[in-house]
C-alpha cells in the first residue's frame, strides 16, 4: 500500500461503540473518556517485550498485534501481550490492518526507517526505538515523512521524559555552574577476553526468516553471533556507538542546548577483546561545537570501573558537565554539583555551595510511553519528537563515519553534509538491497 489512508477507524471504547472519527487530513482527534489506542508491535525481542509491558501499564493502550521474523521472539511477544493478540512474521501485514492506531518499532536499526515511513504513510503514529536510523539520510527522510503525513513520532530516548533532566537542563542554561566548556560521558562494560565469540557461518535456523531479518542490508551468511542482539557489535548495524552513545549524547545535546557538532573526531580499535566484532572494544569520540565547547563520549568494553565520581546513593554518574563555577554529575537516580575550588583567579565570594539531589522520577520508559499516548490523543509533538531523535542520532552516526574514514569530520548541520572531504558524503547512506526502498 503506497497511498496514505484518508481516514482511520474511530477509537474503540469500553462499551465497544466508536466515540469519534479520526480525520487523517488534519491529524485531529476528539477525545472520549474511554478510548483505547490499539497498538501493533514490530519486533518482540528483549526491548520489544519491555515496551509491550510498559504500554500494558496504561489503561488507554491495547496490544492487538505482534510481529517478529524469529518465531520464538514472536511467541514471547504474544505471551507478554497476554496471549490474545494476532502474530505476524511480515510487518507489512500489520500495516495493512485498518484498526491499528500506532505501531511500536523495536527491530534492529536497519529496519527503523522503512517501517516508520511506511507506517506514517498508512496513517499510523509511531513509537520507534533509538537509534532513530542507521544512516543520516534515513533520519532526515523519517522527519520528512512524519511531517508530510502529520504523524506523531516518539523516539525511544526516554530521558527526554524525565523531569529531573529537564530541571538540570534549565539550571545549566541559566548559568548555575557557569559556562560549560566540556561535557563527558561513558558507557562501560568489560567483555574481555572473548566478547561475542567467534562463530562459523551456518544455515540460519528454520524458525528465523534470515532474508527478512537482513531486509535492505546486503545478503550475507548467517552467524549465531549476529542475531539476536549481537548485531550491535558489527559496524554494518550502527554499532554500540549508536546503541548506547545516542542516549548519553542526547542528554549532552539537550542539557547544553546544542543542535549539532561542527566537527567530530573518533579514535579507537580492537585492543583487548578477541572476537568476531568489527567495531572497537575501546572508542573515544570528541565533538566540537561552534558555540565554544567540547563533548567527549567513551565506549569502553574492556574496562568497566567507574569513570565519573558521584555519591553512592545516587548510583554512578553517566554524564559530566564541567563549568567555570562548578561541575555537575548526573545519573538516572540523581545529580550532584561540586563547586570549583577557590583558585588564584577567583574572588572569595565566587564559590557556590555543593549540592546533591535525588530524582523523584519513576520508571522513565513508562513515562515515555505515557507521553507518546498522550500525544497520540492531543496531536502535540512528544518529548522526543522525530526531529530531536534525528539530531541526536546524527552525533553517533558521524562518529562512526569518522572512525571508518580516520578523518576529523567537519559538519554542516543545516545542509547535513561533510564539508572537508565531500567524497565521504556517500557514507551518509548506503544502497538498499532490492526490493526495499524508502519511497
Amino acid at each position: 500500500n503506497t497511498t496514505p489512508r484518508l481516514s482511520r477507524r474511530p477509537f474503540a471504547t469500553a462499551g465497544g461503540v466508536a466515540a469519534v472519527a479520526f480525520a487523517a487530513s488534519s491529524g485531529a482527534r476528539v477525545q472520549g473518556a474511554n478510548e483505547r489506542i490499539r497498538l501493533g508491535f514490530l519486533g518482540a525481542g528483549n526491548r520489544g517485550c519491555q515496551l509491550i509491558r510498559s504500554f500494558q501499564k496504561h489503561d488507554d493502550a491495547l496490544a492487538v498485534a505482534v510481529c517478529d521474523v524469529h518465531e520464538p521472539a514472536r511467541e514471547s511477544g504474544r505471551q507478554t501481550a497476554g496471549g490474545q493478540v494476532a502474530t505476524y512474521r511480515d510487518f507489512r501485514q500489520v500495516l495493512e490492518r485498518p484498526d491499528i492506531d500506532a505501531v511500536v518499532i523495536s527491530t534492529p536499526d536497519h529496519w527503523h526507517a522503512i517501517m516508520m515511513i511506511q507506517a506514517c504513510r498508512a496513517g499510523m503514529d509511531v513509537f520507534v526505538e533509538k537509534p532513530l536510523s542507521a544512516t543520516i539520510y534515513e533520519g532526515r527522510k523519517m522527519v520528512q515523512a512524519a511531517r508530510r503525513y502529520d504523524r506523531v513520532v516518539q523516539v525511544g530516548t526516554h530521558r527526554r521524559s524525565s523531569q529531573m533532566y529537564a530541571d538540570v537542563a534549565e539550571r545549566i542554561r541559566r548559568g548555575d555552574i557557569g559556562k560549560v566548556t566540556i561535557s563527558r560521558a561513558f558507557h562501560l562494560s568489560n567483555m574481555y577476553p572473548l566478547g561475542i565469540g567467534k562463530s562459523p557461518t551456518t544455515p540460519p535456523p528454520k524458525d528465523l526468516d534470515w532474508d527478512l531479518w537482513l531486509g535492505p542490508r546486503p545478503m550475507q551468511d548467517y552467524q549465531d553471533n549476529i542475531t539476536p542482539y549481537k548485531f550491535r557489535w558489527w559496524h554494518l548495524f550502527s554499532s554500540q556507538m549508536a546503541n548506547f552513545g545516542v542516549h548519553r549524547l542526547d542528554v549532552i545535546r539537550w542539557l547544553t542546548g546544542e543542535l549539532a557538532p561542527s566537527s567530530v573526531c573518533a579514535m579507537g580499535g580492537r585492543f583487548a577483546v578477541d572476537d568476531d566484532r568489527t567495531i572497537p572494544d575501546t572508542l573515544q569520540t570528541t565533538f566540537e561545537f561552534a558555540s565554544g565547547r567540547l563533548a567527549v563520549f567513551g565506549q569502553y568494553e574492556a574496562s568497566q570501573n567507574l569513570a565519573l565520581p558521584i555519591s553512592r546513593d545516587l548510583a554512578r554518574a553517566q554524564v559530566e558537565f564541567r563549568g567555570t563555577q562548578g561541575t555537575l554529575y548526573i545519573g538516572d537516580r540523581g545529580y550532584e554539583i561540586l563547586p570549583e575550588r577557590g583558585g588564584q583567579f577567583q574572588e572569595p565570594g565566587d564559590r557556590m555551595e555543593s549540592e546533591r539531589q535525588q530524582t523523584t522520577d519513576g520508571n522513565l520508559t513508562d513515562q515515555h510511553t505515557r507521553n507518546f499516548l498522550d500525544c497520540v490523543k492531543s496531536r502535540e509533538r512528544p518529548t522526543a519528537d522525530v526531529e530531536i531523535g534525528h539530531r541526536s542520532t546524527t552525533f553517533s552516526l558521524l562518529a562512526n563515519i569518522s572512525l571508518q574514514t580516520r578523518l576529523r569530520i567537519e559538519w554542516d548541520a543545516q545542509q547535513e553534509r561533510i564539508l572537508n572531504s565531500p567524497e565521504f558524503n556517500d557514507l551518509l547512506h548506503y544502497e538498499y538491497r532490492k526490493p526495499w526502498t524508502l519511497e
